[in-house]
């Protein structure tokens, strides 16, 4: 079954933002299945327009924006 996005329910979805690139943190239901979190991470390319990349490893920097919006997120997946 292909994937099909008008399925796909965001829930909860909040961004922060740093000079070069932006974490989001979301919560999704797929065809009324089980809420599930993503996060994902975007750097600004040298137009200046966010770019997706690997979320892979965080600093320290990025870590602590990113723990409150996963505790609130958290929330949604009851």
């Amino acid at each position: 079954m292909p994937y099909e996005p008008d399925l796909d329910e965001n829930i909860f979805s909040k961004s922060w933002e740093g000079e070069t690139k932006r974490l989001t943190v979301s919560v999704y239901s797929y065809n009324k299945g089980p809420k599930k979190l993503q996060i994902t991470r975007e750097n600004r390319d040298a137009q200046g327009e966010f770019r997706f990349a690997k979320l892979g490893r965080l600093s320290k920097d990025e870590l602590d924006p990113l723990l409150p919006m996963l505790q609130e997120a958290a929330k949604h997946l009851d």
